[in-house]
């Protein structure tokens, strides 16, 4: 029993030995290297552990991709014995068992081979063996490449395939794709490639077909490398027929304009080469060409209520047409709030002069009429003149009165009746009509009434 349990415990050691071993003894940093024609190549190994402690024994071999095999190198950690065929191609690196690779040419591709057996000094019997294969590719760095177009000439959308095919010079295992204004390309319904993306076919050409190409080539060695840019120029069009215009009212297919407005109409679409365009009149029973041009102009004076109009384009390349239809009607667009906006901007000046010019002039009759005829002044200017003056016009009045009595017509009109405060006892005065009072005493205001009896008891110092 206790015999087993050692044994068992021996064999786990060991296990344990060569599991730590066989993970950590060599490294080789890359499983695949790619090599340039002409230069040389190191298959680096790097050993952990003390080259002291331990006997080794290997070799590198290589395998053409034909399935042709060669021992390269047989060595141990004192010596090395080349191939004879490869000594001056092939240098060993010991004590670290690493492979330089001398002016690779196409016959250096393949796998290599490394087979290493460890020994250590102080495990005797014990041999451990590692094995590592380098996969290595030798190839050309590309060239600039060329594009080329076939046709090299521009073509119409719909009726013609366009073929790009792009080259190198030099160059091994290229791989190629495509830019389209600097975006790539992929296969789609229309778009095939080769193989090796050398060739791109395009089938049928469409307007989005046009933009800038590139032809990027590239390989294991060599980076991107860009072709000159090349133009594709497609015909197409006419496509999205319009007309405008800046002046008027648009609502759909109708514009509106002003009587006597001068309209200028724009007919445009998106087109290559550039459409030639033609204005039509139409009536109820024929058609009638106006103008040619993208451009055209209408004096609405010469229009009747409503008329409809009609712009074609043409575009000779691709033998299509389009055609965009409107009616053009005359009519005030002074309605809502475009017309109190139109109508401000003329009207509004117009009437607030006026209304100042009219509150002006009456403002000033007004006032010229107080001053002339203010009722205060009149009193005033007969109660502040001398006695003797202020009698007299008592005295005429009563004869005026008593002389109304007898002929009315002859002394119709307004009077005014005053009664005088001051040194006379319920003394009363009257003057004669404005006009008469203006011209005998220069009154300039007085109070209007309409004429009436005179009291019949008259004050006693006018009886005198």
């Amino acid at each position: 029993m206790e015999a087993t349990g050692r044994t068992a415990l021996y064999v786990c050691s060991v296990l344990f030995i060569l599991t730590e071993v066989s993970t950590e003894l060599i490294h080789i940093p890359s499983s695949v290297h790619h090599g340039i024609e002409g230069k040389s190549m190191l298959l680096s190994v790097e050993t952990r552990f003390p080259l002291d402690d331990v006997e080794i024994q290997g070799t590198w071999s290589h395998t053409r991709p034909s399935g042709r095999r060669t021992t390269l190198v047989t060595f141990t950690k004192e010596t090395s014995i080349p191939d004879m065929m490869y000594r001056n191609h092939l240098l060993f690196r010991e004590p670290n068992v690493s492979l330089l690779i001398l002016k690779l040419n196409q016959d250096n591709e393949g796998d290599y081979y490394l087979n290493l057996n460890i020994a250590f000094h102080n495990k005797t019997g014990l041999v451990i063996k590692e094995e590592r294969t380098v996969h290595v590719t030798v190839d050309v760095p590309v060239s600039t490449p060329v594009i080329e177009k076939r046709p090299s000439y521009a073509v119409v959308e719909d009726q013609a395939n366009v073929t790009w095919n792009c080259s190198v010079e030099r160059g091994t295992r290229v791989v190629f794709h495509w830019l389209r204004d600097n975006v790539t390309l992929g296969p789609s319904d229309r778009y095939h490639f080769s193989r090796d993306n050398s060739t791109l076919l395009i089938n049928p050409v469409r307007k989005d077909d046009k933009g800038t190409y590139h032809c990027v080539a590239s390989n294991a060695v060599s980076q991107g490398r860009r072709s000159r840019a090349v133009e594709l120029t497609v015909y197409y069009g006419p496509y999205n027929l319009e007309v405008n215009s800046g002046q008027g009212l648009r609502t759909g297919e109708v514009f509106t304009i002003n009587p006597g407005e001068l309209v200028f109409f724009e007919c445009q679409a998106d087109s290559n080469p550039p459409n030639s365009y033609v204005w039509i009149a139409k009536s109820r029973n024929a058609t009638q060409v106006i103008t040619e041009g993208p451009r055209m102009e209408v004096l609405s004076y010469r229009l009747a209520q409503a008329e409809e109009y009609l712009c074609r384009a043409f575009n000779n390349a691709t033998q299509k047409q389009d055609e965009a239809q409107f009616t053009l009607v005359v009519a005030s667009l002074g309605t809502g709030k475009e017309k109190h906006t139109q109508e401000g901007s003329s009207v509004s000046p117009l009437a607030a002069i006026t209304v100042c010019s009219l509150f002006f002039i009456s403002f000033v009759v007004l006032f010229f009429l107080r001053r002339t005829c203010h009722p205060k002044r009149v009193l005033m200017s007969i109660y502040n003149r001398p006695l003797s003056e202020q009698k007299r016009p008592h005295r005429s009045g009563m004869l005026l009165l008593v002389k109304g009595h007898e002929d009315a017509t002859e002394d119709f009109g307004i009077y005014e009746f005053v009664s005088i405060p001051g040194k006379m006892e319920s003394a009363q005065a009257s003057c004669r009509s404005l006009s008469r009072l203006e011209s005998v005493q220069d009154m300039h205001t007085t109070i209007y009434d309409v004429i009436r009896q005179v009291p019949e008891t008259p004050s006693h110092s006018l009886l005198k």
